[in-house]
């Protein structure tokens, strides 16, 4: 997704586990900021640098972090990105997600047993080494200080425009964004795309499904021509009219 108003979707691909995972960060600029919202899995600095600067922004140029919610692979390049840049870089969250983010709390969704599970979830064919570093990604996830706290309703001055919309569900402070001047919903994990077609969040994956689920209606409020979610991409069909479905049905689809 390219845009003249400032926005980008940006694709980082890797082979993991035998599967390609593809995620979506966005990016939004303007003559005075460029804000990246959510940072990929541990390990993508490269990736997410080259994806940057393939939308034509170079990477020293980023002035904002937004993460929309505590998950490994929204935080994941958050370090590493402060690290690199000379200038100081505003991290932005919600007060609920910011303790997650700064390592003051564990994650929700990495108790020891779904650690353990995870592990040994993994394929028998992967080597024990990288079972001992996935288990370690997991005990210690990546952190970094949050400079900035956004809640529901504010506006914030970047890309001619960001609401910030609360969605919580997947987690506690889970938040989506909407572009105003292109009339996008940055959905972050509120939503995904799978085949073509825009679902609600599922359910295994949310800290609470249900609350995830009644979370579909803040989103009805907003005039929308396309939706980004973080897996899946691009959403461009009748937007408004597909939430409203999602939003009046008791299931996610």
């Amino acid at each position: 997704m390219t845009n003249t108003q400032g926005i980008q979707m940006l694709q980082i691909s890797v082979e993991m586990l035998g599967r390609t995972e593809t995620i979506h960060p966005t990016l939004v600029w303007n003559d005075d900021h460029v804000v990246l919202v959510d940072t990929g899995y541990p390990g993508q600095h490269s990736l997410l640098v080259e994806a940057i600067e393939g939308a034509g922004i170079p990477a020293d140029r980023l002035t904002h972090i937004v993460i929309t919610h505590q998950d490994l692979d929204h935080i994941g390049g958050l370090p590493s990105l402060i690290a690199a840049n000379a200038r100081e870089i505003e991290v932005l969250t919600t007060a609920v997600e910011r303790p997650y983010i700064q390592g003051e709390k564990r994650l929700v969704k990495l108790s020891p047993e779904a650690i353990d599970q995870a592990v040994q979830g993994l394929p028998p064919a992967v080597p024990d080494e990288w079972k001992m570093k996935f288990r370690f990604t997991l005990e210690h996830p990546p952190q970094a200080q949050v400079t900035s706290i956004i809640a529901g309703g504010d506006e914030l001055p970047y890309g001619g425009g960001l609401i910030v919309v609360d969605t919580p569900g997947h987690t506690p402070g889970h938040i989506s964004l909407y572009h105003q001047p292109s009339k996008t919903l940055i959905a972050a994990d509120a939503l995904i795309v799978s085949d073509g077609e825009l679902y609600g969040p599922i359910p295994a994956l949310c800290w609470d499904p249900d609350l995830a689920r009644e979370s579909i209606a803040n989103l009805t409020r907003y005039n929308i021509d396309s939706i980004i979610c973080y897996h899946g991409g691009l959403y461009q069909g009748d937007c408004n009219r597909r939430l409203e479905a999602l939003a009046s049905s008791p299931e996610r689809r």
